[in-house]
Protein backbone atom coordinates (compact mmCIF):
# COMPACT_ATOMS: atom_id res chain seq x y z
CA UNK A 1 0.00 0.00 0.00
CA UNK A 2 1.08 3.58 -0.65
CA UNK A 3 2.01 5.79 1.79
CA UNK A 4 2.86 9.34 1.38
CA UNK A 5 6.39 9.33 1.21
CA UNK A 6 5.92 7.14 -1.58
CA UNK A 7 3.92 10.00 -4.01
CA UNK A 8 6.55 11.58 -6.28
CA UNK A 9 4.85 11.76 -9.41
CA UNK A 10 1.49 12.63 -10.34
CA UNK A 11 -0.56 12.33 -13.19
CA UNK A 12 -3.22 14.58 -14.31
CA UNK A 13 -5.54 13.14 -17.24
CA UNK A 14 -6.99 16.07 -19.04
CA UNK A 15 -5.86 19.75 -19.81
CA UNK A 16 -9.35 21.68 -20.16
CA UNK A 17 -11.30 24.12 -17.48
CA UNK A 18 -9.95 22.05 -14.68
CA UNK A 19 -6.46 20.52 -15.78
CA UNK A 20 -3.91 23.51 -16.04
CA UNK A 21 -4.97 24.48 -12.38
CA UNK A 22 -4.84 21.10 -11.05
CA UNK A 23 -1.38 20.53 -12.56
CA UNK A 24 -0.07 23.88 -11.40
CA UNK A 25 -1.30 23.17 -7.63
CA UNK A 26 1.00 19.91 -7.38
CA UNK A 27 4.14 21.44 -9.23
CA UNK A 28 3.90 23.99 -6.90
CA UNK A 29 3.78 21.88 -4.05
CA UNK A 30 7.28 20.03 -5.03
CA UNK A 31 5.82 16.88 -7.49
CA UNK A 32 6.48 15.85 -10.66
CA UNK A 33 3.26 16.37 -12.84
CA UNK A 34 2.75 14.68 -16.14
CA UNK A 35 -0.48 16.35 -18.22
CA UNK A 36 -2.03 14.11 -20.46
CA UNK A 37 -3.28 16.25 -23.47
CA UNK A 38 -4.98 14.80 -26.56
CA UNK A 39 -4.15 17.18 -28.99
CA UNK A 40 -0.69 19.76 -29.59
CA UNK A 41 -3.31 22.36 -29.85
CA UNK A 42 -4.83 21.58 -26.26
CA UNK A 43 -1.55 21.04 -24.91
CA UNK A 44 -0.32 24.70 -26.38
CA UNK A 45 -3.23 25.79 -25.10
CA UNK A 46 -2.65 24.12 -21.29
CA UNK A 47 0.72 26.15 -21.39
CA UNK A 48 -0.53 29.22 -22.41
CA UNK A 49 -2.77 29.14 -19.21
CA UNK A 50 -0.13 27.54 -17.07
CA UNK A 51 2.23 30.83 -17.93
CA UNK A 52 -0.71 33.34 -17.50
CA UNK A 53 -1.31 32.07 -13.86
CA UNK A 54 1.61 31.99 -12.60
CA UNK A 55 2.49 35.28 -13.58
CA UNK A 56 -0.37 36.08 -11.50
CA UNK A 57 0.39 34.16 -8.64
CA UNK A 58 4.08 36.01 -9.43
CA UNK A 59 2.37 39.26 -8.99
CA UNK A 60 0.80 38.17 -6.07
CA UNK A 61 3.93 36.75 -3.96
CA UNK A 62 2.60 33.64 -3.82
CA UNK A 63 5.48 31.56 -5.64
CA UNK A 64 8.28 30.68 -3.47
CA UNK A 65 10.68 29.84 -6.34
CA UNK A 66 11.01 30.65 -10.32
CA UNK A 67 8.43 30.32 -12.65
CA UNK A 68 10.12 28.44 -14.78
CA UNK A 69 11.18 25.52 -11.48
CA UNK A 70 7.89 25.42 -11.02
CA UNK A 71 7.06 24.81 -15.14
CA UNK A 72 10.17 22.13 -15.26
CA UNK A 73 8.04 19.94 -13.52
CA UNK A 74 5.48 19.47 -15.47
CA UNK A 75 5.51 17.29 -18.36
CA UNK A 76 3.06 15.94 -21.21
CA UNK A 77 2.05 13.38 -22.70
CA UNK A 78 0.27 12.18 -25.97
CA UNK A 79 -1.36 8.87 -24.67
CA UNK A 80 -2.79 7.65 -21.48
CA UNK A 81 -0.10 4.80 -21.13
CA UNK A 82 2.73 7.10 -21.40
CA UNK A 83 1.47 9.84 -18.64
CA UNK A 84 0.74 6.99 -15.87
CA UNK A 85 3.59 5.44 -16.53
CA UNK A 86 5.70 5.40 -13.02
CA UNK A 87 2.94 7.46 -11.27
CA UNK A 88 2.02 7.18 -7.91
CA UNK A 89 -1.19 8.96 -7.68
CA UNK A 90 -3.48 9.79 -10.80
CA UNK A 91 -5.66 12.88 -11.20
CA UNK A 92 -8.58 12.18 -13.29
CA UNK A 93 -10.24 15.69 -14.74
CA UNK A 94 -11.96 14.61 -18.33
CA UNK A 95 -15.08 15.93 -19.73
CA UNK A 96 -18.46 14.97 -17.37
CA UNK A 97 -19.43 12.19 -20.10
CA UNK A 98 -20.06 8.58 -18.76
CA UNK A 99 -18.79 7.00 -22.95
CA UNK A 100 -15.40 9.12 -22.25
CA UNK A 101 -14.82 8.56 -18.21
CA UNK A 102 -15.59 4.60 -18.76
CA UNK A 103 -13.22 4.73 -22.04
CA UNK A 104 -10.22 6.17 -20.23
CA UNK A 105 -10.77 4.24 -16.59
CA UNK A 106 -10.88 0.68 -18.73
CA UNK A 107 -7.72 1.73 -20.61
CA UNK A 108 -6.21 2.27 -16.82
CA UNK A 109 -7.46 -0.73 -15.68
CA UNK A 110 -5.21 -2.20 -18.02
CA UNK A 111 -2.09 -0.65 -17.28
CA UNK A 112 -2.29 0.93 -13.64
CA UNK A 113 -0.54 -1.66 -10.77
CA UNK A 114 -3.23 -1.95 -8.14
CA UNK A 115 -0.89 0.21 -5.59
CA UNK A 116 -1.52 3.61 -7.56
CA UNK A 117 -4.03 5.52 -5.89
CA UNK A 118 -6.70 6.99 -8.65
CA UNK A 119 -8.89 10.04 -7.64
CA UNK A 120 -11.54 11.68 -10.07
CA UNK A 121 -12.74 15.24 -10.04
CA UNK A 122 -16.24 14.22 -11.48
CA UNK A 123 -18.97 16.70 -10.73
CA UNK A 124 -22.19 14.51 -11.64
CA UNK A 125 -21.46 11.35 -11.87
CA UNK A 126 -20.63 8.32 -9.57
CA UNK A 127 -17.88 7.61 -10.65
CA UNK A 128 -17.80 4.40 -8.22
CA UNK A 129 -20.54 2.97 -10.69
CA UNK A 130 -18.19 3.93 -13.46
CA UNK A 131 -15.24 2.42 -13.39
CA UNK A 132 -14.01 -1.15 -13.66
CA UNK A 133 -14.97 -3.25 -10.13
CA UNK A 134 -10.96 -4.09 -10.12
CA UNK A 135 -10.10 -0.85 -9.51
CA UNK A 136 -12.64 0.54 -6.82
CA UNK A 137 -10.04 -0.60 -4.21
CA UNK A 138 -7.42 2.35 -5.04
CA UNK A 139 -10.61 5.02 -6.18
CA UNK A 140 -11.09 7.67 -4.20
CA UNK A 141 -12.35 11.35 -5.22
CA UNK A 142 -10.88 14.43 -5.09
CA UNK A 143 -13.32 17.45 -6.23
CA UNK A 144 -11.87 20.50 -6.79
CA UNK A 145 -13.42 23.81 -7.48
CA UNK A 146 -13.11 26.13 -10.48
CA UNK A 147 -10.49 27.77 -10.82
CA UNK A 148 -8.60 25.14 -9.35
CA UNK A 149 -5.40 26.72 -8.36
CA UNK A 150 -7.30 29.63 -6.85
CA UNK A 151 -10.29 28.02 -4.81
CA UNK A 152 -8.76 26.54 -1.76
CA UNK A 153 -11.47 23.49 -1.55
CA UNK A 154 -10.73 20.34 -2.46
CA UNK A 155 -13.69 17.79 -1.37
CA UNK A 156 -12.34 13.91 -1.15
CA UNK A 157 -14.39 10.90 -0.56
CA UNK A 158 -13.26 7.52 -1.15
CA UNK A 159 -14.89 4.25 -2.58
CA UNK A 160 -16.40 1.38 -0.01
CA UNK A 161 -13.86 -0.65 -0.99
CA UNK A 162 -10.41 1.70 -1.05
CA UNK A 163 -8.93 1.69 2.53
CA UNK A 164 -9.20 4.80 4.32
CA UNK A 165 -5.58 5.96 4.50
CA UNK A 166 -5.80 6.62 0.75
CA UNK A 167 -8.20 9.82 1.45
CA UNK A 168 -5.80 10.40 4.46
CA UNK A 169 -3.22 10.72 1.70
CA UNK A 170 -4.97 12.70 -0.64
CA UNK A 171 -6.29 15.14 2.12
CA UNK A 172 -2.71 16.03 3.29
CA UNK A 173 -1.48 15.82 0.06
CA UNK A 174 -3.69 18.71 -0.52
CA UNK A 175 -3.64 20.77 2.64
CA UNK A 176 0.54 21.10 1.89
CA UNK A 177 0.07 21.61 -0.96
CA UNK A 178 -1.82 24.91 0.36
CA UNK A 179 -5.27 23.65 -0.29
CA UNK A 180 -8.04 22.90 2.24
CA UNK A 181 -9.15 19.45 2.44
CA UNK A 182 -12.17 18.21 3.42
CA UNK A 183 -12.83 14.62 3.92
CA UNK A 184 -16.23 12.95 3.66
CA UNK A 185 -18.01 10.48 5.30
CA UNK A 186 -19.13 8.84 2.53
CA UNK A 187 -20.05 9.53 -1.35
CA UNK A 188 -23.49 11.62 -2.02
CA UNK A 189 -24.22 13.10 -5.39
CA UNK A 190 -23.06 17.04 -5.68
CA UNK A 191 -20.77 16.58 -2.60
CA UNK A 192 -21.00 19.46 -0.14
CA UNK A 193 -20.86 22.71 -1.93
CA UNK A 194 -22.34 21.57 -5.30
CA UNK A 195 -25.46 20.54 -3.13
CA UNK A 196 -25.46 24.14 -1.52
CA UNK A 197 -24.86 25.55 -4.60
CA UNK A 198 -27.98 23.77 -6.33
CA UNK A 199 -30.52 24.76 -3.85
CA UNK A 200 -29.26 28.05 -4.35
CA UNK A 201 -29.67 28.34 -8.12
CA UNK A 202 -33.18 26.79 -7.80
CA UNK A 203 -34.05 30.05 -5.58
CA UNK A 204 -31.97 32.53 -8.11
CA UNK A 205 -33.99 31.25 -11.21
CA UNK A 206 -37.43 31.27 -9.70
CA UNK A 207 -36.37 34.62 -8.50
CA UNK A 208 -36.18 35.47 -12.15
CA UNK A 209 -38.71 33.47 -14.03
CA UNK A 210 -41.74 35.30 -12.09
CA UNK A 211 -39.77 38.36 -12.31
CA UNK A 212 -38.91 39.20 -8.45
CA UNK A 213 -35.91 40.84 -9.40
CA UNK A 214 -33.08 40.80 -12.15
CA UNK A 215 -30.07 39.23 -12.06
CA UNK A 216 -27.55 42.39 -10.91
CA UNK A 217 -30.01 42.95 -7.90
CA UNK A 218 -29.42 38.89 -6.91
CA UNK A 219 -25.59 39.26 -6.99
CA UNK A 220 -25.52 42.66 -5.27
CA UNK A 221 -27.63 41.45 -2.68
CA UNK A 222 -25.68 38.35 -1.90
CA UNK A 223 -22.34 39.90 -1.50
CA UNK A 224 -23.67 42.45 0.43
CA UNK A 225 -24.87 40.17 2.95
CA UNK A 226 -24.78 35.74 3.83
CA UNK A 227 -21.58 35.31 1.48
CA UNK A 228 -19.50 37.60 3.12
CA UNK A 229 -20.74 36.66 6.65
CA UNK A 230 -20.16 33.10 6.10
CA UNK A 231 -16.57 33.76 5.58
CA UNK A 232 -16.41 34.49 9.23
CA UNK A 233 -19.80 32.24 10.38
CA UNK A 234 -20.02 29.45 7.75
CA UNK A 235 -23.47 27.92 7.82
CA UNK A 236 -23.58 25.87 10.86
CA UNK A 237 -21.99 28.69 13.00
CA UNK A 238 -24.24 31.47 11.82
CA UNK A 239 -27.24 29.04 13.02
CA UNK A 240 -25.40 28.88 16.45
CA UNK A 241 -25.41 33.07 16.58
CA UNK A 242 -29.11 33.62 15.20
CA UNK A 243 -30.59 30.62 17.53
CA UNK A 244 -30.69 27.37 16.73
CA UNK A 245 -34.27 27.51 17.90
CA UNK A 246 -35.29 30.24 15.39
CA UNK A 247 -34.12 28.24 12.80
CA UNK A 248 -36.50 25.20 14.23
CA UNK A 249 -39.24 27.54 14.29
CA UNK A 250 -39.15 28.06 10.54
CA UNK A 251 -39.25 24.68 9.95
CA UNK A 252 -41.97 23.92 11.86
CA UNK A 253 -43.78 26.89 10.77
CA UNK A 254 -43.46 26.02 7.15
CA UNK A 255 -42.19 29.82 6.25
CA UNK A 256 -40.43 28.63 3.37
CA UNK A 257 -41.30 26.34 0.42
CA UNK A 258 -38.49 25.41 -2.17
CA UNK A 259 -39.35 25.84 -5.61
CA UNK A 260 -40.40 22.33 -7.75
CA UNK A 261 -39.14 22.40 -11.57
CA UNK A 262 -41.06 19.75 -13.75
CA UNK A 263 -38.55 21.29 -16.40
CA UNK A 264 -35.55 23.99 -16.30
CA UNK A 265 -36.01 27.51 -15.32
CA UNK A 266 -36.92 29.39 -18.35
CA UNK A 267 -34.77 31.79 -18.31
CA UNK A 268 -31.81 29.49 -18.03
CA UNK A 269 -33.54 27.88 -21.57
CA UNK A 270 -33.55 31.47 -22.84
CA UNK A 271 -30.17 31.89 -22.09
CA UNK A 272 -29.09 28.43 -23.41
CA UNK A 273 -30.83 28.61 -26.68
CA UNK A 274 -29.40 32.20 -27.40
CA UNK A 275 -25.95 30.70 -27.07
CA UNK A 276 -25.50 33.43 -24.40
CA UNK A 277 -23.12 30.77 -21.99
CA UNK A 278 -21.38 32.88 -20.04
CA UNK A 279 -17.40 34.73 -20.52
CA UNK A 280 -17.39 31.45 -23.34
CA UNK A 281 -19.62 33.26 -25.89
CA UNK A 282 -19.50 36.86 -24.52
CA UNK A 283 -22.70 37.06 -22.76
CA UNK A 284 -24.45 35.39 -20.25
CA UNK A 285 -26.31 36.75 -17.30
CA UNK A 286 -23.86 39.64 -18.16
CA UNK A 287 -22.39 41.09 -21.73
CA UNK A 288 -18.62 40.62 -22.62
CA UNK A 289 -18.63 42.27 -25.51
CA UNK A 290 -14.88 43.54 -26.53
CA UNK A 291 -13.60 42.29 -22.94
CA UNK A 292 -9.83 41.17 -22.32
CA UNK A 293 -11.04 37.47 -21.09
CA UNK A 294 -7.33 36.69 -19.85
CA UNK A 295 -7.47 39.80 -18.39
CA UNK A 296 -10.68 39.30 -16.91
CA UNK A 297 -9.97 35.82 -15.47
CA UNK A 298 -6.14 37.79 -13.77
CA UNK A 299 -8.41 40.44 -12.10
CA UNK A 300 -11.25 37.73 -11.31
CA UNK A 301 -8.25 35.48 -9.50
CA UNK A 302 -6.32 38.61 -7.79
CA UNK A 303 -9.72 39.28 -6.08
CA UNK A 304 -10.41 35.69 -5.03
CA UNK A 305 -6.86 35.93 -3.27
CA UNK A 306 -7.39 38.92 -1.48
CA UNK A 307 -10.64 37.59 -0.39
CA UNK A 308 -9.43 33.90 0.50
CA UNK A 309 -6.71 35.62 2.14
CA UNK A 310 -9.03 37.20 4.46
CA UNK A 311 -11.14 33.80 4.78
CA UNK A 312 -7.88 32.11 5.86
CA UNK A 313 -7.13 34.46 8.36
CA UNK A 314 -10.76 34.00 9.99
CA UNK A 315 -10.63 30.24 9.52
CA UNK A 316 -7.26 30.36 11.71
CA UNK A 317 -8.84 31.87 14.52
CA UNK A 318 -12.48 31.42 14.57
CA UNK A 319 -14.92 32.77 16.49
Amino acid sequence: MKTLADIKKIAVLGAGTMGPGIAQTFAMGGYQVTMWTRSESTRDKAIASLQAQLNTFEEEGLLTEAKDAVMARISFASTVEEAVAGADFIQETIVEKKDAKEELYAKLAACVPADVIIASNTSALNIFEVVPEQLLPQMIICHWYAPPHVIPLVEVVKSEQAPQEYADIAVTMLNNCGKTAVLMKKFIRGYIVNRLQQCLNQEVFYLLDNGYCDAEAIDLAAKASFIPRACVLGLCKRMDFGGVDMTYNNFKNKSYAAPQWDNPPTTLVDLVEANKLGIKTGEGFYSYEGVDMEALKAKRDKQLFEIFNVTKKFMADPV
